[in-house]
């Protein structure tokens, strides 16, 4: 009996959603876990911006705000940026203006707005519908301005021409008499042609843009309008500071309507200076904070805050699927034995989606019996290898990085975690983070000895070096961050 009590508990694990859209509104709801004060960061009415790597939650944060907001009778507008247009056809074509193409961009995000919007007035949840349809008149009108931009030529084209026949013809006959014709033709041509070469080009027009969705926003009083934009960074990069100028302009001012972006930090270009102006939103000033799920999710400090907050999330998840199956059901952390659910959090590094595909795998290696800390190293090493070392082959620099941070830090200081200046960071350490293959621990760290200098404090990931553990414990790189060994020196080893 036990041991099918167990066997469930594993397919259990195996079962849970790898992404929260591919999950159901009641499910999200039910398996949202917050971290520290996060939950309750995101649900003010302040334009946020949410960063967060991979995998650590973003989309599952807005889904869950979605549904919390639309409980107390506001309305939520969710929009997924990969899915707005064409993103890897005309976004992505760099023989094109990149005005040209941000303001397709910008289109076609008011169009996925518009139709979210009709379809909210066709399902009669509008206060003022009147006005609320005026409203989104004026916001296609606003967002479908075109204008031609090219030459024009005038040709005009004249002629002329007279034709005269005159002539007299007479016949002799028994009966005298006499035939005659007289023939006259004239013709006169003129013609003007105007002719107009150029292309169409949209405008989007940002003051009557701001009246039309202060219309919107005022037709659905005393509701708010929540805007959530999920995959920011899924934007080309040079595009994104447009986008975040239409919001700034034409959507950050209204009253009623709240704005929340996630993106991933070092893949997000918010703004970006113009002959003294500048493009795009001003992050801490237009937009009043920002959220990093990354800190939120950082547990270097307290272990056992990580293995509550991981046993909770596990728990709600596995929890509906075992009810239909096992009387009672139990919890989640009893599929573990004794160290290998913190051998779990540790190898996650912080990020959900890596414990929960890793849960996955051990479960499977596990079959019918209790999981285990080597099913949980197997586990990381194939998640490891399987994805993450898969999307880093692409960037041959960040590999190459990786490969001497591993040999230097782990195998000659034995250790998993180091420190770099903040300033000055190749892109190749950007990548890496990126990949989940380096995590951020600290932030600001600064040295006592140069208080001129900071330093960003840095985890190899587990699976890097999950390979070198055995259950010698001497075994087990160590976190400790000390000035005197934990700075690494990139030009030194070729980063």
């Amino acid at each position: 009996m036990a041991q099918a009590v167990q066997l469930h508990l594993n397919q259990a694990l195996m079962r849970i959603p790898r992404r929260a859209e591919s999950a159901d509104r009641s499910t999200l709801a039910a398996t949202y876990v917050a971290a520290g004060s996060f939950s309750a960061l995101i649900n003010s009415a302040d334009h946020q911006i949410l960063f967060g790597r991979r995998g650590t939650g973003k989309t599952h944060g807005l889904l869950h705000l979605q549904d919390l907001v639309e409980r107390t009778g506001d309305v939520a507008l969710y929009l997924d940026l990969r899915t707005i247009g064409s993103t890897g056809g005309l976004y992505a074509n760099e023989a094109l203006a990149p005005a040209q193409r941000g303001t397709q961009l910008l289109v076609d995000t008011l169009e996925a707005v518009h139709d979210q919007l009709l379809t909210l007035a066709v399902d009669g949840q509008v206060p003022d519908p009147d006005g609320f349809l005026r409203g989104l008149d004026a916001l296609v009108a606003a967002a479908t301005e075109v204008e031609v931009v090219g030459e024009t030529e005038q040709e005009q084209t004249r002629g002329a021409a007279d034709e005269r026949r005159s002539g007299l013809e007479a016949s002799l006959g028994r009966a005298a008499g006499v035939r005659g014709s007289l023939r006259h033709n004239a013709s006169t041509t003129a013609s003007s042609r105007r002719k107009r070469t150029g292309v169409e080009q949209h405008r989007v027009l940002f003051g009557p843009l701001s009246r039309a969705l202060q219309a919107v926003a005022d037709g659905i009083r005393p509701a708010r309008l929540w805007l959530l934009l999920d995959e920011w960074s899924s934007v080309p990069l040079d595009l994104q500071p447009f986008l975040a100028d239409l919001v700034r302009r034409g959507v950050l001012p209204i009253r009623g309507i709240t704005v929340k972006i996630a993106a991933i930090e070092h893949r997000a270009r918010f703004f970006v200076p113009v002959h003294g102006d500048y493009l795009g939103i001003e992050v801490g000033s237009d937009a009043a904070s920002t959220v990093s799920l990354d800190d939120a999710l950082v547990f270097d400090e307290s272990r056992e805050r990580a293995q509550a907050f991981f046993r909770e999330l596990f728990s709600r998840h596995v929890r509906p699927v075992l009810e239909a199956m096992v009387r009672p059901a139990p919890d989640a952390a009893e599929a573990f034995r004794d160290g290998a659910f913190a051998e779990l959090v540790r190898a996650a590094e912080g990020v959900p989606r890596d414990a929960i595909n890793i849960a996955a795998l051990a479960a499977q290696h596990a079959h019918a019996d209790k999981i285990a800390v080597a099913h949980v190293r197997r586990a990381a090493r194939d998640w490891y290898l399987r994805d993450k070392r898969v999307a880093l082959s692409r960037h041959e620099d960040a590999d190459r990085l990786l490969a001497r941070l591993v040999d230097e830090v782990v195998g000659r200081r034995r250790s998993r975690t180091f420190l770099l200046p903040t300033a000055d960071r190749p892109p190749a350490i950007d990548a890496l983070c990126d990949a989940r293959m380096l995590h951020v621990l600290r932030r600001g760290v600064v040295d006592p000895r140069r208080p001129g200098r900071s330093y960003d404090g840095f985890a190899i990931d587990y699976g890097c070096y999950v390979a070198l553990l055995t259950d010698d414990t001497k075994n087990v790189p160590n976190d400790v961050f000390a000035f005197d060994k934990a700075v690494v020196d990139l030009t030194r080893l070729g980063g």
